[in-house]
């Protein structure tokens, strides 16, 4: 049974590293290497919660991997299925946060909140804003209002197919665009603006079995001057999917769509996503690649990933 206090419902915390881990100054900080213990034990507010943790990698976020994200889906549904648990908290490095976020929607999709958190600065600056991102997300997996994957930062609650990360220094990093944040969390208050995020999930088991095995998807960005012989020579790797980063409603410089075009001659999948950081492609021009949608270029290569490891 689950309390009705906040303060007794059980939370798990699992850590991946990142800057909310690092040491040392603003900018030559080394992330991933304060544990998820001493992370939890700098947050006095969190001394009366009841809190579990448990360390799954300590990495970079810029370094991570396919085997963490596995670890991290089976160890997130394993606690998802004990009925003791309110919600997790996954303490992530900003860089892929917004990839890892989107994994774990379409994989699992959670009734229960499963609530993603990181910082700008390390655990070592004058600066900190791990420490408060830490509370609010804990006070967001806590919450019975709450549900399904969602980021928590800087007093807002990011879906994850609509948040990014938009600035690469500033403590306000993250946005979710036009559709705004999910929610507030105002003098440790949640304050709710929209629906919390839910999909049909794949289902963990899909991402089970050796991530050798997983397909390979590449993505390639648009740009003045580019040459589509570098789709040529990724096609030429064996990738099995690929993802081209348009230019604004999802456009293809003409080389590079000449190239997608041979490789799906090939018979392999090509989508095309926009490098805009806020809004969805629209429309299907005559010969356009297939869209993306609203999904950013990281994400659509894992929507990929993922429909191709259905296939086989």
């Amino acid at each position: 049974m689950q309390s009705n206090s906040l303060e007794e419902r059980l939370v798990v915390i699992l850590a991946t590293g990142g800057t909310i881990a690092g040491s040392g100054d603003d900018v030559g900080y080394v992330a991933g290497q304060v544990g998820v213990k001493e992370l939890v034990a700098a947050v006095p507010a969190l001394g009366p919660r009841r809190l579990e943790s448990e360390q799954v990698a300590q990495v970079d976020s810029k370094d991570m991997s396919h085997e963490i994200w596995q670890a991290l889906a089976q160890r997130v549904a394993h606690h998802l299925a004990r009925p003791e648990v309110a919600g997790l908290v996954i303490t992530h490095g900003t860089d892929t946060l917004e990839e890892t976020a989107y994994f774990l929607h379409r994989v699992l999709s959670p009734t229960k909140p499963v609530v993603l958190t990181a910082a700008m600065r390390p655990a070592t600056s004058l600066q900190a804003d791990g420490p408060q991102n830490l509370l609010d997300a804990v006070t967001v997996a806590a919450s019975p209002q709450a549900s399904g994957v969602t980021a928590v930062l800087n007093g807002r609650v990011h879906g994850p197919v609509e948040v990014r990360k938009h600035q690469p220094f500033m403590l306000d990093a993250f946005e979710s665009g036009e559709a705004g944040p999910v929610a507030l969390i105002q003098e440790g208050r949640l304050r709710v603006l929209r629906a919390w995020p839910s999909c049909e999930a794949v289902g963990v088991a899909r991402v089970l079995g050796p991530v050798a095995g997983w397909p390979s998807v590449a993505v390639v960005a648009s740009h003045a001057g580019v040459d589509g012989a570098v789709v040529d020579a990724i096609v030429a790797t064996g990738v099995q999917g690929l993802v081209i980063e348009g230019t604004g409603n999802g456009t293809v410089h003409a080389s590079l769509l000449a190239a997608a075009q041979r490789a799906q001659a090939r018979g392999l999948p090509v989508w095309r996503a926009t490098r805009c950081p806020g809004g969805a492609i629209v429309g299907a021009p005559d010969g356009a690649l297939p869209s993306a949608g609203e999904l950013s270029a990281s994400k659509a290569r894992i929507e990929m990933l993922l429909g191709l490891m259905a296939a086989v």
